[in-house]
């Protein structure tokens, strides 16, 4: 087991009057994201801060994502291919439908790796990390779980209610039948890897749970653990990544951490200082950018080193 490190860093933003929001907004963002709040309490708390001198504009473009902002690989560029593909989902929403990314000229078999988006369906920062890997040599697949309505609706309010009606269990089907259906694909060499962040980072520990013969390796971003009763069936690498700020999620690390040196996975945790929940997402003010890149060049070694 690689133990964990810590390392400061000023926290990068997208925009600079970010810098100076009151940790308390991006903490009542985390609430709202996640459903713990609805939207117009989410807002009236927002609206106290404006007698502190923030206007709701400024504290909306440092809270709310700005896709624009999300694209380091564009979708033309002439070294990968990017189409959607269909998969047969028989045990979830009978099919899925994901966006599929592939190195272009590989003259021979590569590693997979399934990129599992957050709780609002497929936007446009997943896709840009499904291409981030496929300039790195891997074939990545993203599917998106609000294909059965329709697909992401270019609206994360509107994907994050789509996605709270549909069944989780079906959801968590239709990502198992992905990660088959990419590990089975042509063009792999059968060596499968997972990286999801948020509720992605959840499906990525599921998936270890409940995949341990298949998938070679595992990259959670602040995922909270599998249900508790699965923990033991967890034999892939893990490489898992928590922000500081990020009390919810990280709760949930002591236990999991203990069941999983009860079972002798091999993983590294690391918890980065300073940094919030989400912030590997470059499309908002919780983005950290040292620490991006940090945790980012950390998971294509880990890939590297697991996959090949």
């Amino acid at each position: 087991m690689a133990q964990s490190n810590q390392f400061s860093s000023t926290a990068a933003s997208i925009d600079a009057q970010s810098y100076a929001i009151p940790q308390e907004a991006f903490d009542w963002y985390d609430e709202y994201a996640h459903g713990l709040i609805d939207r117009r309490t989410f807002l009236a708390r927002l609206a106290k801060l404006t007698a502190l001198g923030f206007s709701m504009a400024m504290l909306s473009s440092a809270l709310l994502p700005n896709y624009a902002l999300a694209e380091q690989v564009s979708f033309n560029d002439p070294e990968i291919k990017a189409e959607y593909v269909l998969f047969d989902s028989p045990m979830g929403h009978g099919e899925g439908r994901g966006y599929l990314v592939t190195p272009k000229n590989a003259d021979k078999t590569l590693p997979v790796i399934l990129v599992i988006h957050e709780n609002r369906g497929l936007n446009p920062y997943i896709k840009d990390v499904a291409r981030r890997l496929a300039k790195a040599g891997y074939i990545a697949f993203a599917p998106d779980a609000l294909h059965i309505l329709g697909g992401y609706p270019g609206n994360d309010d509107q994907g994050r209610s789509m996605q709270k009606s549909l069944d989780k269990g079906k959801i968590e089907q239709d990502f198992l039948a992905a990660a088959v259906f990419l590990k089975e694909h042509p063009a792999s060499n059968g060596k499968l890897g997972a990286v999801g962040f948020c509720f992605g980072g959840y499906v990525v520990n599921m998936l270890a749970a409940r995949m341990a013969k298949q998938l070679n390796a595992g990259v959670p971003f602040y995922g909270t653990p599998s249900a508790k009763e699965l923990r033991s069936n967890i034999k892939a690498p893990l490489l898992i990544h928590l922000a500081e700020l990020d009390k919810r999620v990280n709760a949930t690390w002591p236990d999991y951490e203990q069941d999983l040196l009860a079972n002798k996975v091999a993983y590294q945790m690391h918890m980065y200082q300073g940094a919030n929940h989400g912030f590997h997402n470059d499309s908002t003010g919780r983005y950290d950018e040292l620490q991006a890149e940090l945790a980012w060049s950390r998971t294509l070694d880990f890939f590297k080193q697991q996959l090949g």
